[in-house]
């Protein structure tokens, strides 16, 4: 028994089917060029999606996914349709930016499980305005049941232009996601952050200028992520006069908006952070998950544009992990952890919880007895965001909301030390001769900057060391009397980019295998480098800086 397919954005697009058995990340998993898949872990890598009728259940990733979807648009080189059959925002959200502000756009659907496979099985659909046709199916297509959106009267006004026309079209984007998300109302946020400040592509520059002319102006502290090259010195790096000017021109923009140049992905390394329960409209993956899962603050993962869009109406949809019921967990996983672990393990084991619950907020069981610190959480966040469509998670007995998190025949599942070997061999796929360790990503706290200096002990490095970390904690490493042994050992210092922005010349061409300490650029690492990756602890890292090797599997994982 077939049920209507929902329409989510209209259009009308026919084309072969292309359908994901998992979720992708548009950002590090789609090159918006050629619109191939480059995520390297991905089961459809190297397919094109360009003039595809695209299936996957739900996107997952990286915020930044939207940027991605509005450069493909631009480009022309976008998929026919989206179809899928799980709630979803990063994508939509290119879409309907492309539809508001340049016309373009593509049919997004949602279907049924159940249709969902069957129209997968197909090779070819044509999406006509209430109906979907294939050969021998017809799919009625109808529009999702809409709750009234109850307006404040100073939505009302600002939509109809009393605080200029940025404003007004970014209020109209906001009630269009709440439609999408069911919102019956919109809520007041405090702060935001920035995603969509890297200049991956030509569309985040385009749509931050283009708002920009339109007289935007953010209303709320709003703080920018790291941009893509380092602010003050790019013209002494090498970098191409045209890209530098660019991705000055993108930070410009921000900043001209009234956004604060903190050029940080993990802005809850600042000395202003958000506080337990408060409302906050954050788009970048690594610091949505934190906020919600370490600090209790409250952010759905917003997509980049939907970002500047709150910060500039101080509104967003009252939908998600904005409410109470939205922070439940729908899945226990269960930790066997081995002994002697050390701090590799916290991206592996966001990792493999990502995986595990693609789709859904996780409760990890059986962790607490190795008393995670701030900077293993940080690291786990990451790596969750990098599998997982989920905007946060809990655990037991070491984040806030963590008891009661989960109700009595919540589904359980283990994470066995087998699993554990098998996610470290996905995140090792490289040769053990390395070139370069990247550190940072998301970018370096001031505790790791101390560890690494205390780890290399004065020692001269024997291939480059690169580590990426936001100016305020840059000073305090500085402050503390860890810069200057690191410089001495050979160790270069990245205000500003981070890994996934880092291009040529700044990223080493010489460089061929990368080793790394963070699961999240173990996993984006080859298809936004085109380099090989090697993952392992802090240690692990320092040892290869010494060696130019990767050490063996830990010992914790025989």
């Amino acid at each position: 028994m077939s049920t209507p397919a929902l329409r989510i954005l209209p259009g009308m697009a026919e084309g072969p089917v292309l359908a994901l058995s998992e979720g992708l990340s548009f950002w590090g998993g789609v090159d918006p060029v050629t619109a191939r898949i480059i995520d390297a872990h991905h089961p459809a890598h190297g397919e094109s999606i360009a003039g595809k009728v695209l299936m996957m259940p739900t996107s997952r990733g990286s915020c930044s996914g939207s940027g991605v979807v509005l450069d493909l648009i631009l480009k022309g080189n976008a998929p026919a349709a989206l179809i899928f059959s799980e709630p979803e925002d990063i994508l939509t959200l290119g879409s309907l930016i492309g539809a508001e502000m340049f016309g373009k756009s593509f049919p997004i659907l949602r279907v049924s499980e159940a249709d969902y496979a069957r129209l997968a099985a197909l090779p070819r659909l044509a999406i006509h305005e209430d109906v979907l046709f294939a050969d021998g199916l017809s799919l009625p297509i109808t529009a999702p049941h809409e709750t009234a959106l109850t307006l404040s009267e100073n939505d009302r006004a600002m939509l109809a232009g009393r605080d200029g026309e940025a404003a007004a079209l970014a209020l109209r984007i906001i009630c269009a996601m709440a439609h999408q998300q069911g919102a019956a109302e919109l809520t007041d946020i405090s702060r935001g952050h920035i995603d969509g400040c890297i200049l991956a592509h030509p569309a985040n520059l385009i749509f931050a200028e283009k708002m920009d002319e339109l007289g935007a102006k953010v209303r709320v502290p709003t703080t920018i992520n790291a941009i893509s090259v380092d602010r003050e010195h790019w013209q002494d790096q090498g970098v191409p006069a045209l890209f530098g000017n660019q991705a000055s021109r993108l930070a410009d923009a921000y900043t001209r908006m009234g956004c604060q140049p903190s050029f940080t992905c993990a802005p809850y390394l600042l000395s202003d952070r958000p506080q337990l329960t408060e409302s906050i409209a954050w788009a970048e993956s690594n610091a949505v998950i934190y906020a919600n899962s370490v600090l209790g603050a409250r952010s759905p993962k917003h997509p980049d544009f939907l970002d500047l869009c709150m910060a500039v109406t101080g509104r967003a949809p009252l939908a998600g992990v904005y409410l109470d019921e939205g922070r439940k967990a729908g899945l226990i996983v269960n930790f066997d952890l081995p002994e002697g672990t050390d701090d590799s393990v916290w991206p592996l084991i966001g990792y493999l919880a990502g995986l595990k619950s693609p789709d859904r907020i996780p409760l990890l069981c059986g962790l607490a007895p190795a008393q995670p610190s701030k900077d293993d959480l940080k690291a786990l966040c990451a790596a969750f965001g990098t599998t997982s469509a989920a905007p946060m998670l809990h655990i037991e007995a070491v984040t806030p909301e963590a008891e009661g998190a989960a109700a009595p025949g919540t589904p359980r599942l283990t994470i066995t030390r087998v699993d554990l070997a098998e996610g470290w061999a996905l995140l090792n796929q490289g040769p053990d001769q390395v070139d370069l360790i990247a550190i940072g990503s998301p970018h370096a706290s001031l505790a790791e900057f101390c560890a690494l200096a205390k780890a290399l002990a004065g020692r001269k490095t024997r291939i480059p060391v690169i580590v990426t970390a936001g100016r305020e904690i840059i000073a305090q490493a500085r402050a503390e009397g860890c810069l200057d042994p690191l410089a001495a050992s050979g160790v270069q210092i990245l205000p500003d980019l981070c890994w996934c922005s880092i291009t040529e010349p700044v990223f080493p061409p010489e460089a061929r295998v990368v080793m790394t300490n963070s699961g999240k650029y173990a996993h984006y690492g080859p298809g936004l480098s085109g380099r090989d990756m090697r993952f392992g602890s802090l240690a692990d890292c320092v040892t290869a800086a010494m060696t130019g090797h990767a050490p063996p599997r830990p010992k914790w994982l025989a």
